[in-house]
Order: structure tokens, then sequence, then C-alpha cells
């Protein structure tokens, strides 16, 4: 186990920071691909309207996971600090409280998936043309988040060592796996949307097991035992500190990632299509840069728990360096070969140009957002959770409601739609960099 770990507490911190980010970037791009080989293929073997309706879902599936996947950020917190003080009995303890949290979280998705995808479409104003389609697909897809939340804090359970390198090898298997059930399911029984989110599910399947017998065979605290399996209050309550802020806060970036999908179906089921092609490209952007988040966030728990708070400051810095290198050479590449990329959704010229006015606003800026959250990484590895989701709060959601209400009302146009959002990162950076700053000078008093 120990080739797996990374010791984040002592020595040069910049290598060991890529170490722990790059198998993330990889593991993230990995997961985008589930949703990207759905897109692609139902995009060139279905046809425009399987297209837009599989793209419709994201922003509404993202609104229903965030809240646990911000618990699994406090999990790795949580976590972090009891690796970091050495605190063994804890630790075991709250391995086995976020396995609960996951299979309980998990399965009351399904429930909700099932029962209400249609009308939360409907509150969308999802096309007439889609709907029927884009229901059915979520519907199939939700019954698979019990797997996707057991792998997702599994993961983060992993993370808390230092050890980013299995998820990635568990999300390769299963990324080939979903491929070729896609490709399968498609082409052969000409199953459409229903066929890649069956795929989708397979896959997710085989990625959750896979990380439950790794946690299964492990020596040491983070050994999983399913009869050992418990709700642990006082764990969970610290999980859902930091957790609950960061899950609220990615529910109401995605209310109002939900308004501008809404504001995006305005223009129809060809400007759909094509935004649905950007930005599950900019996916692989921001999920790269997302790594930089993760890194930050799991290398300053661990030293906040060891009291090792010079570090924090240099953590901070190399990572800030890191993802805005990552978020302008991706970025720009992506706007840059924006052309062949969006060819390989779909062959209409059309929705292709409405891809690349997309790129082009939002692609170009997407290090702005790197940052931006970067800086939320560390805060959160210090403890602070609600401060940066109250900041992100005003500086990105609330700007973008009223925005879309104010400025886009009045300029009905892509553009005046996409850019809103570098107007908000810049904003809302500025604001989390003020934050750490007060949050920092007064660690140092207390030390």
């Amino acid at each position: 186990m120990r080739s797996y770990q990374v010791d984040m507490c002592n020595g040069p911190i910049f290598k060991k920071l890529i170490i722990f980010s790059l198998p993330l970037i990889l593991s993230g791009c990995l997961q985008l691909l589930f949703n990207a080989a759905d897109i692609i293929v139902v995009g060139r073997f279905t046809g425009n309207q399987a297209l837009a309706a599989v793209g419709s879902t994201s922003a509404l599936i993202n609104l229903l996971v965030n809240m646990f996947i911000g618990i699994s950020v406090g999990a790795n917190v949580v976590l972090g600090k009891f690796i970091g003080a050495r605190d063994e009995e804890n630790t075991s303890k709250a391995v086995h409280t976020a396995i609960f949290i996951a299979i309980f979280g998990g399965l009351l998705m399904v429930f909700v998936g099932f029962f209400f995808a249609k009308p939360l479409l409907e509150l969308m104003a999802t096309p007439e043309d889609v709907i029927d389609l884009s229901s059915l697909y979520m519907r199939i897809y939700f019954a698979g988040m019990p797997f996707f939340m057991v792998y997702n804090f599994g993961a983060a359970i992993l993370r808390s060592i230092g050890d980013t390198k299995r998820p990635l090898y568990f999300l390769l298997i299963s990324g080939i796996v979903n491929v070729l059930f896609n490709l399968c399911f498609v082409i052969v029984f000409e199953m459409g949307v229903a066929g890649v989110a069956l795929a989708t599910i397979i896959s997710e399947g085989i990625s959750s097991a896979l990380i439950l017998l790794c946690l299964k065979h492990m020596d040491g605290p983070l050994h999983f035992e399913l009869k050992d399996m418990r709700f642990h209050k006082e764990l969970a309550l610290q999980m859902l500190e930091v957790g609950l802020p960061a899950g609220l806060q990615g529910i109401i970036f995605s209310i109002s990632n939900v308004l501008i999908q809404s504001s995006i179906n305005s223009f129809g089921s060809l400007v759909m299509a094509g935004n649905t092609a950007a930005s599950n490209i900019e996916g692989f952007v921001y999920t790269s840069m997302n790594a930089v988040y993760q890194t930050s966030l799991s290398f300053t728990s661990q030293n906040f728990g060891a009291k090792k708070y010079n570090r924090i400051d240099k953590i901070l810095l190399e990572c800030l360096v890191i993802v805005s290198i990552v978020g302008l050479v991706l970025g720009q590449g992506a706007y840059f070969f924006g052309q062949q990329l969006l060819s390989i959704y779909s062959s209409d010229e059309r929705v292709i140009q409405f891809g690349i006015n997309r790129l082009a606003v939002i692609s170009t800026m997407y290090c702005l957002c790197g940052v931006m959250d970067t800086l939320v990484g560390s805060l959160r590895g210090i403890g602070y959770s609600i401060l940066p989701m109250l900041v992100s709060l005003t500086g990105v959601c609330l700007i973008r409601v009223i925005w879309i209400f104010t400025v886009f009302k009045a300029v009905h146009t892509t553009f005046s739609l996409y850019i809103s959002y570098p107007i908000t990162w810049v904003i809302t950076l500025v604001a989390h960099g003020i934050c750490f700053m007060v949050v920092r000078k007064k660690i140092r008093r207390v030390a």
C-alpha cells in the first residue's frame, strides 16, 4: 500500500503535488468519458434530438447529486485531519461512516431520479421534441446512483492518504467497458439513449466493486469491512460541517446552471446540441483544474491536522501556479482545435458553429475558474467551508441569476449569456483571495 501513498506533511511539495494531481486529472477525464461516450455515440448514430436530450440532463443531474459529492469532500477533509494527526481509531470509523452515507445517498437518488425526472425537466422548459428521451435517460441513469456514490466516496477515502493511482486504474477498466457497451447497445441493439444510460450503469457498477475490494484488502485504518459499517453520528457531523456547505454551493451553482440551460433551450435544439458538445469539451478542462482543487484540499487538510501551518501557504501558491498553467494550456487548446473536436460530436456545421461560439467565450477564460476553485480548496482544507460557500453563492450564482433576468433579457444572444461566466469568476476569485489572507492571518495568531 505504501507505494500508492504520498507523504503530504514532509519534504519538498511541488513534485508531490504533481504526482498527486496527475492521476486525478486522468481520473476526472476518464469519468467524463462516460458521458462523452454517451454523447458521441448518440450524436453520431441516433441524431441531434438524442444528442440534445442527453446533454440537456447534465445540469439537472449535477443539481441532484452535488449535495452528496460535497459530503464526500467533507469525508476527505475529516480523514485527512485524522491521518495527519495519526488518529487510527477515528480514521477507521470515518471510513465506514463515509461508505454508509454513500450507499444511503445513492438509494435516495434512485427514488428521486425515477419519480421526479420528467417534472424537473419540464420546469427547465425542455423542448417537447426531446423531453421524453431526456426523462428516459435520467431514470435509467439514476438507477446506477448507488454505484456512482460508492465510487466517489471510496476515491475520496483513498485520496486522503495520497492514493490517486488506483482510482485511475479502476476508472480505466470501467471506462473501456462503458465504451464497448455503448457501441453494442446503440449500434447493434438500437437502444438509443436507453442503451447509453445502461452502459453507464454497468461501468459504474464495475468501478464501485473494484474500489470496495481495494478498501477490503487494505491494511491499517483504511481497511473496510461490510459488517463494521456504521453511522457514527459525531464523525458524520464533522463531514457534514465541511461537506454540507460544499454540497449546498454545488446545488445552488447547479440551479444557476439550470437557469442558463433553460435560457439555452430557448434558442432551440440546434443551439442546445452545440452547447452540449462544447460544454462537454470544456468539462475536460474543468476536471483537470478541479484535480488541482482536490490536491490543494487534501494537502492542506493533512498539514493542518499535523499543525504544519507554514506549509499551507506554499501549497496554495504552488497549486495556483499549476492550475493557471493547466487552465491556460487546455482552455486555449480546446478553442484552437474546436472545429476538429466538435466534429467528433456532430457532423452538422450549424451545431459545430454554435459550439465554437461558446468555446470562444468560456473555454479561453477557464483558467480564472481554476484559480477561484483552488482558493476554495485551501479554505476548506483548513476547515472553513461556510465562508467560501457564501462568497461563491454571492459572487457567482446571485450575479449570474441577476444577469439572466437583466442583461440577457435585454440582449437575447448566446454571447450575452456566456460572458456572465468569466465576469463572475473574476469577482469571486478576488473575494476568495481576500478571505484566505484574513483566515491565514487568524491561524498565525493562534499558532
